[in-house]
């Protein structure tokens, strides 16, 4: 098959049975999203932002600037959609966010600005919707609000887990809370389909989800400083919390056993899975995601 654009290769990622000792005998399929062109889950959100701006004329190709608040994946998904519009795309970055996920979004031709890292993402939010104001044209996606973020995944990945698994039955839906939007637009289509459905939400040490204290953490890509707005219509029967060692350690036996080199958020998404299978019946199935690669995260000591 010939395909014509970069963003005809966004979606329709693998999903691969582990083969690692689960327990209870159940299996855990990884949906291998870091697969992606841009590398990571978030092509499909960046896809559906900018064609539904498109389409409804909030985006105007020549006039229209993209602005964004992002932790590096979103930016990359949206520069790369940007990119068949000539949409020029002004990324925010809190500074502590790893370098080779800023390298990549200049390599897009977006422009990277960096807030301090004690601000955070909602400093990163505050910044975008300044710099909005100050630039004629300019648009800002939001994706920590912007109800197409669940959608995006409730249209594409949810039905492709569906189909993926055809009458294979399924337990358990695991997955990295961030934004949101994966776990919510995902879970929604899920469960529609599938009851009962055991639904869990996976974050690092250091965010709040199960009534944490906030602080650092090392595992990017997940980890909310407030409770997502996504999370009011989704059914969540549990929040895993899991320490940034034992995601790591999972990275890389991930690497080392399975051939699969994916970012910290996969390594807590394969640990709370394990935890999972421990309370599920015998047999079990359970889908799991893995958002994104570990090359953006090697400066970062990934494998160390």
């Amino acid at each position: 098959m010939i395909f014509h654009s970069v963003n005809e290769l966004i979606g329709h990622t693998p999903l691969l049975e582990l083969s690692l000792p689960v327990p209870n005998g159940s299996r855990i399929l990884a949906k291998l999203e870091y697969l992606n062109p841009g590398g990571s889950i978030k092509d499909r959100l960046g896809q559906v932002l900018i064609k539904h701006g498109i389409m409804n004329g909030t985006i105007i190709p020549g006039k229209t600037t993209i602005i964004e608040p992002t932790a590096g994946n979103t930016g990359i998904g949206i520069a790369l959609a940007a990119l068949q519009y000539n949409l020029p795309v002004k990324l925010v970055v809190p500074a502590k966010f790893s370098a080779e996920k800023q390298a990549l979004m200049r390599a897009l031709g977006a422009e990277v600005i960096n807030t301090p890292t004690k601000a955070g993402m909602q400093g990163a939010t505050a910044k975008a919707l300044e710099l909005a104001n100050k630039i004629p044209g300019a648009y800002v996606p939001n994706q920590f609000v912007n109800p197409l973020n669940p959608i995006a995944y409730q249209r594409t990945l949810g039905p492709e887990i569906l189909a993926d698994l055809g009458a294979e039955p399924l337990t358990a839906f695991v997955a990295g809370a961030g934004t949101g939007g994966t776990f919510a637009g995902t879970a929604k289509t899920l469960q529609a389909v599938v009851t009962p459905l055991y639904t869990v939400a996976v974050e690092p040490e250091g965010s709040i989800l199960n009534g944490g204290s906030e602080h650092p953490h090392r595992t990017e890509g997940i980890g909310v400083e407030a409770i997502p707005p996504f999370f009011a219509d989704v059914k969540i029967d549990e929040v895993q919390t899991i320490s940034d060692q034992a995601a790591f350690g999972a990275v890389k036996q991930l690497a080392r056993e399975q051939g699969l080199l994916v970012g910290s958020s996969s390594g807590a998404a394969l640990v709370a899975s394990m935890k999972v299978a421990e309370k599920l019946p015998a047999n079990s199935t359970i889908v799991t995601i893995f958002p994104d690669g570990s090359d953006r995260y090697l400066s970062e000591g990934i494998y160390d």
